[in-house]
């Protein structure tokens, strides 16, 4: 099976006497779960806007399939004046939404109200919801579930491992715990 994701030799820094990454390499086939771990300011999010193209390396190259992200803030993700079915529905199909819904715990009238009207852990999943839509081959995930308890963040991480057969994913998170219990691999940065 062929990578979805190839980093090689990265290197980046946001100034050239301070570089985050030093030829780092990933690769990741459809079906995988690899995590990146790190302390804050470590530069964990800082690779998802590189492979995402928002950000030019200095060295090194990065192919990647079409890929859609899950943002730590939910809030920042979604346009406050507009109803999320408006925003899911610019982007995605919503072919399978009720699969997802019901998955996620989440009721569809859920989505025809203002991201504020929602809790952060409503807005999370719905930020999920809309990047599983999207169909990506690689979905990048940052601190997906950080702000969903416990129930719901176990329910959302087993509906993103049921879809790894669509998929591959690369993960931020801070929990080590998380990690090792669903990632084939932690990439410490």
């Amino acid at each position: 099976m062929c990578n979805i994701l190839e980093v090689k030799e990265l290197s980046f820094g946001y100034t050239k006497d301070s570089l985050l990454f030093d030829k780092l390499s990933v690769t990741l086939k459809k079906g995988e779960i690899k995590a990146i771990v790190g302390e804050s300011g470590a530069g964990k999010s800082t690779l998802f806007e590189l492979i995402l193209g928002n950000l030019k390396p200095l060295h090194g190259t990065i192919k990647c399939e079409e890929a859609s992200q899950v943002y730590q803030d939910p809030y920042s993700s979604f346009h406050p004046s507009y109803s999320l079915i408006n925003q899911i529905q610019d982007v995605a199909s919503t072919q399978d939404i009720d699969k997802y819904l019901k998955s996620m715990n989440l009721e569809e009238e859920l989505l025809t109200k203002l991201p504020h009207e929602l809790s952060g852990g409503q807005l999370q999943r719905a930020s999920i919801l809309r990047a599983m839509l999207m169909r990506p081959s690689l979905l990048l995930l940052d601190e997906p579930t950080s702000a969903l308890d416990n129930v719901i963040q176990l329910e959302v991480m087993n509906m993103l491992m049921s879809s790894l057969e669509e998929m591959g994913m690369l993960l931020i998170t801070h929990d080590l715990e998380l990690a090792s219990w669903c990632a084939d691999e932690i990439i410490m940065i």
